[in-house]
């Protein structure tokens, strides 16, 4: 029995002794590993933590490998051994460093890294050449003189952090609250200054806006001075660590905030210009931006949400580009009418409230959006036209014309005169220059040809008003006036007819209109147009 318990104990021993740690210095996660597992609590030997640095010796490269420790301790940087290599050989192609290199927290602490050094793996001369320089830069200046002045009781734990870190902690909040008293007013201030230093005009959405604003800005500022100031306090590296990735996390979500009430400022901003506007696309213009740019905000910013929780920057892009192109190539309607949506507020080949003539579809724009653009035709019915659509039809803009042209043939009877032909043709010319709704100086009326029941003269003219309305109006009072000088004048407007001439009939005689042609009373009649 005690020849077992023997070779059990000796067994046991073997394998306790196998497992025992020794300095390895072959590879980068080897190396990274001796310097941080000699510099834990229970298995603290400086000595062999100093291996790993190349070009120091004895308590000089002790102090290095500490300082080392301490500022990934500060920051709350954990090194997850699974992702670093084993590989002897290894070269870094992250585009950070080149050669046989690898850098431990590439984007948090880019100038602390390992390099292969003589067939092995130390911290390389360049991180240990600057190590006071960083270590100062994690470090406040005061944090010496701090650990000095702690008394003895101040170093008991509870929940593995000290006293005297609970009082830091806590003092640290209410510094927090009285700065963010001060300076949120502070901010305002100056965010108001800087707004009217660029676009010299306020309102009440702006300053609100402003204010709204103002809050996120201060606490980023405060999250940076925690962050300045928490290594000092030497918090135990996994509450450290717990610590920076929430305050990380906050700031990523502020910041998030910030560009969304960014975009409410600049939209606001944009919204009264567009009001100011005669062109009213640019109101249609106003809520496609606004969602436009908080859908970027927002994809931003989770993409940097997602690099918080370890996930590279590079995969969480590919994985972006590859599903982009996914969704694109799922909904390409969708995407052809967003570049038509470009185009056509790019291009402008119309307004809001301008009446279009595109394909079949007739009638007034009423509102472009994100995907269509809603045209309201003459009988109120709505159509909803794809932008993608639009912008390959031939559009034709009825409401940016410089005027409105009417043209139509008025048809007399074909045994007119031509002395009174020629007066209704002059009467009609006259009446169109002293019509207060046509151009004078632009017009047609001409005797222009023979219809199957007509003499047909053709009437054509340009009304001022673009209004669809005004135009009937004038067109109302333009017929009107024709008409009286048609019955002034004696002349007959023809209706689709067919006239039998039958020369000898028995008692019967040919029937002749009777035209009163005296130059006298023509002149008088064309002359009573110009009194009107």
């Amino acid at each position: 029995m005690k020849k077992i318990l023997i070779f059990f104990l000796v067994f046991s021993t073997s394998i306790f002794a196998q497992k025992k740690v020794e300095v390895d210095l072959s590879n980068p996660n080897s190396t990274i590993y001796t310097h941080l597992y000699f510099l834990q609590s229970n298995s603290y030997e400086p000595a062999k933590a100093a291996t790993t640095i190349y070009g120091f010796e004895g308590e000089e490269a002790e102090n290095i490998a500490i300082k080392l420790k301490q500022i990934l301790d500060g920051k709350g940087l954990k090194v997850d051994f699974s992702k670093v290599p084993s590989d002897a050989m290894f070269s870094d192609t992250t585009g950070y460093v080149i050669g046989n290199r690898y850098v431990l927290f590439p984007y948090q602490m880019p100038d602390i890294y390992v390099e292969r050094i003589g067939g092995k793996w130390y911290y390389s001369p360049e991180t240990t050449q600057n190590v006071n320089e960083i270590y100062n830069s994690v470090f406040p200046w005061y944090t010496e003189k701090l650990h000095q002045i702690i008394p003895e009781i101040g170093h008991k734990k509870f929940l593995n952090i000290e006293l005297w870190q609970y009082l830091g902690l806590i003092i640290l909040l209410i510094v927090c609250f009285i700065l963010f008293y001060f300076l949120h007013k502070i901010m305002f201030f100056l965010l108001q200054k800087i707004q009217f230093w660029i676009i010299h005009t306020s309102s009440d959405q702006i300053k609100l806006a402003l204010k709204k604003l103002s809050r996120p800005l201060v606490l980023l500022v405060l999250m940076w001075f925690v962050q300045l100031v928490l290594p000092s306090l030497f918090l135990d590296l996994n509450v450290n660590t717990y610590l920076f990735l929430g305050l990380n996390i906050m700031t990523a979500v502020f910041w998030i905030y910030v560009f969304l009430k960014l975009v409410q400022v600049v939209m606001s901003v944009y919204s009264d210009y567009a009001q100011g506007t005669h062109n009213k696309l640019d109101d249609q213009l106003v809520p496609i931006l606004n969602n436009f740019l908080t859908g970027i905000v927002v994809f931003i910013g989770l993409l940097k949400l997602l690099t918080l929780f370890g996930i590279e920057p590079g995969a969480v892009i590919a994985g972006a580009s590859i599903g982009g192109l996914a969704v694109a190539l799922a909904s390409q309607d969708t995407v052809k009418n967003l570049i038509g949506t470009v185009m056509i507020f790019l291009d402008k080949p119309f307004h809001i409230g301008d009446w279009i003539e595109a394909g079949t579809v007739v009638g007034t724009v009423e509102a472009v959006g994100f995907r269509s653009t809603r045209v309201r035709a003459a009988d109120t019915s709505i159509y909803q036209i794809p932008n993608s659509s639009l912008s390959e039809m031939v559009v034709n803009n009825k409401g940016l014309r410089a005027y409105r042209r009417y043209s139509t043939n008025l048809g007399i009877r074909y045994d007119t005169p031509p002395e009174l032909i020629e007066a209704f043709v002059n009467g009609v010319r006259k009446i169109i220059e002293l019509h207060p709704d046509t151009r004078d100086e632009s017009y047609n009326v001409e005797f222009t040809g023979f219809g199957d029941s007509a003499l047909l003269i053709l009437l054509n003219v340009y009304f001022k008003a673009l209004d669809w309305g005004a135009e009937q109006s004038s067109k109302h009072s333009l017929h009107l006036a024709i008409l009286k000088l048609a019955a002034n004048l004696g002349v007959e407007f023809a209706f689709p007819s067919t006239t039998l001439m039958i020369e000898q009939f028995p008692e019967k005689k040919v029937s002749n209109t009777a035209y009163n042609v005296e130059e006298n009373r023509i002149q008088q009649i064309i002359n009573e147009i110009s009194n009107k």
